[in-house]
């Protein structure tokens, strides 16, 4: 017999994508009867909550969990706790899942000694607008996330420090605990890490791919990326050892350095070397995309990834050290 599967998703008005997330989990090449969903919904305020309802009143299979903190790792442990599955899974409601994500998932469990598995993660635009394509591109190229293999892809399962869409073993969570409910961002980050010092492995298969809406507006992308540097650097006040990976740090490092050299009159020793990896950057991307347009708007795009993620650190990292976390 299958394994059960129990999904959580963690949601908060996500009225616009939820219903195609639990769509493509619904229908999703796994026994029926052998899976549940659980939304774990912060009280939202957009017609989320009543989207819920509608989906669990057709399908059994779909249980509403409340949050009344309204953040992340709450809604995640309670779900987790609600949950019946061997085998636990997490989506975020603004993302969807290929119809055999699942059943890989658990191929891969059963096959590779993984204690966490995820796919591939397939950036798509949320909406139109002049930056939407060129911040997809950002999103996806090494110059942009580093060495995040998740988003920039391979070719053949991998080893990796952490996954999008992942799938664990319920005894994980008896190993190393639930999510740090401190952590408004980076929980699962740093829960990936607990894992891995616990001796745990993490697999990255290609094959099953997730699809992740990236917002389209240059003004959103700023905001979203100056908050996760915030929160690259708030863990170290709530967590043991080096809560993220040192990908998460690189910005923090540019930015500190662009201040520095500023103050000292050297700017340009920092900021030209950078501009000439951008634009070579992102000519390479445009060209790969065919589509050279492209060139023009890139290198906006990777800076306000690294400049807002950076700055963002660096505000994050003032807090810690004047113990206003």
């Amino acid at each position: 017999m299958k394994p059960f599967v129990s999904v959580i998703v963690p949601c908060l008005n996500e009225g616009t994508f939820l219903g195609a997330c639990l769509d493509s989990i619904l229908s999703a090449s796994y026994p029926a009867r052998r899976l549940e969903v659980l939304v774990a919904d912060g009280r939202s305020e957009d017609g989320t909550r009543a989207l819920i309802e509608r989906y669990a009143a057709r399908d059994a299979r779909v249980r509403c969990i409340d949050n009344p903190e309204r953040i992340t790792p709450v809604a995640l442990n309670r779900a987790i706790a609600a949950s019946r599955g061997e085998i636990v899974m997490r989506l975020d409601a603004h993302a969807t899942v290929a119809p055999d994500y699942i059943r890989l998932a658990v191929e891969y469990l059963e096959s590779s000694g993984a204690d966490s598995v995820g796919g591939s993660m397939r950036t798509l635009s949320r909406g139109n607008g002049p930056f939407a394509e060129s911040i997809r591109i950002a999103l996806t190229h090494r110059f942009g996330v580093g060495n995040s293999r998740f988003r920039t892809g391979v070719a053949t399962p991998q080893w990796v420090d952490t996954v999008f869409g992942g799938c664990w073993r319920r005894e994980i969570f008896d190993r190393v605990g639930l999510f740090n409910e401190k952590l408004l961002r980076s929980q699962d980050i740093e829960f990936s890490l607990r894992l891995r010092r616990a001796g745990g492995r993490i697999l990255l298969a290609p094959d099953m791919e997730a699809r992740y809406y990236a917002r389209a507006k240059l003004g959103d992308f700023w905001r979203h990326n100056w908050t996760n540097g915030v929160w690259a650097i708030l863990p170290f006040a709530y967590a043991n050892g080096v809560p993220v990976r040192w990908r998460h740090l690189v910005p923090l490092a540019f930015v500190t350095a662009l201040v520095v050299t500023a103050l000292t009159r050297g700017v340009l020793y920092v900021a030209l070397p950078y501009l000439l990896l951008n634009i070579a950057a992102s000519i390479h991307a445009a060209w790969k995309e065919r589509k050279l347009g492209l060139a023009v708007l890139l290198p906006v795009t990777f800076a306000s990834l690294h400049l807002a993620y950076g700055a963002g650190s660096l505000w994050g990292a003032l807090r810690v050290l004047g113990g206003r976390t």
